[in-house]
């Protein structure tokens, strides 16, 4: 049996991506306050472009836009980037009115 937490549905990072440039402050509890640029999102967790000193089932908690307080485990991690799970699956209303204010443009995107 492998160490480390026990992650639920790690196939959900299949989910959807949506590239995002967004810095938020992350809580953890041993390292206190976390810088974390997200780089894409979906429902089920995100993608950060940082180097952490955290490891596998590490929990960090985040506020998102829209969503409001969230935490999330460290699903792998290498030199330059960390993908998270969230704790829960969010809601695809609430996800799509996140990202309509991550990105107010992004349905002109594409249209040329």
């Amino acid at each position: 049996m492998s160490g480390g937490a026990q992650l639920s549905v790690t196939d959900l990072r299949r989910s959807t991506r949506h590239p995002v440039h967004l810095p938020v402050i992350g809580e953890h509890r041993r390292l206190g306050d976390v810088m974390l640029n997200i780089v894409n999102v979906s429902t089920t967790g995100f993608m950060v472009r940082d180097t952490l000193d955290l490891g596998r089932g590490e929990r960090v908690t985040l506020r998102l836009p829209h969503i409001g307080r969230i935490e999330a485990f460290l699903v792998w991690s290498d030199e330059t980037r960390a993908g998270f799970q969230f704790e829960r699956i969010i809601r695809q209303d609430d996800f799509t009115k996140m990202i309509k204010q991550l990105q107010p443009n992004a349905r002109l995107r594409g249209k040329g």
